[in-house]
């Protein structure tokens, strides 16, 4: 969730600041997005907002409605079934494809991050550095896997995932071992074993869907 601002556009810059503060709920479900308040915030013209905004609709997570204005959408519990219906299919998906296509140096990126997840200290982590870590795996996964277009969707879906997580995260009683079971996949993908790897995500993706919906009902 950092970027490297000398090497992208003002349109990117802006997508993903505001894509940020949408995913960590700084801004919430149905605040209205004002171009020009954003512009003026981050340091950049209207015409890059504007483009960020459309990008973040396509995915999603704002909505535009004639003559009122740009939104932040709305997370309803009925999301929570839909969005873990899509990735219960397709992060099994990417997991297995990764174990079995992984370039030498994606393997080695992959255990890199093994070792960020290994040092870890959640307890003591951000909501945004928590955030941080969680992307990085699946986005290492989604990146070794290959298929740019599978890489795509899910990236989607697990932003989309990740709002939900964040209305909910001071209340999961064991975000801990949720952070570290990520340690198990990312290693059956360095080991190439593409039914554990599967298995693994399709079990993470599951236990997320449990945990977050007995937090919701729970509160």
């Amino acid at each position: 969730m950092t970027e490297d601002v000398g090497s992208k556009s003002l349109a990117d810059v802006a997508y993903e600041r505001i894509r940020d503060s949408l995913l960590t709920l700084e801004i919430r479900p149905g605040d209205p997005l004002y171009d020009e308040g954003l512009a003026k915030e981050l340091g950049v013209g209207r015409t890059p907002v504007r483009e960020a905004l459309k990008r973040l609709e396509l995915d999603r997570l704002v909505v535009t409605y004639p003559r009122r204005g740009t939104f932040a959408t709305r997370v309803e519990v009925t999301d929570l079934a839909f969005i873990s219906e899509i990735r219960a299919q397709l992060e099994p998906l990417a997991a297995s494809r990764a174990a079995r296509v992984a370039s030498a140096a994606a393997r080695e990126r992959l255990r890199l991050i093994v070792s960020a997840v290994e040092s870890f200290d959640v307890d003591n982590a951000s909501v945004v550095e928590t955030l941080q870590l969680d992307a990085r795996v699946h986005q290492g996964i989604y990146a070794a896997a290959g298929n740019p277009h599978l890489e795509d969707v899910l990236i989607r879906y697990d932003n989309l995932a990740t709002r939900i997580w964040c209305m909910v995260l001071d209340r999961l009683p064991d975000l801990s071992r949720h952070v570290h079971e990520h340690i198990d996949l990312l290693q059956a993908v360095i080991d190439k074993d593409e039914a554990r790897a599967a298995d693994l995500a399709r079990a993470h993706v599951n236990g997320f869907e449990k945990a977050v919906r007995t937090a919701l009902f729970a509160a």
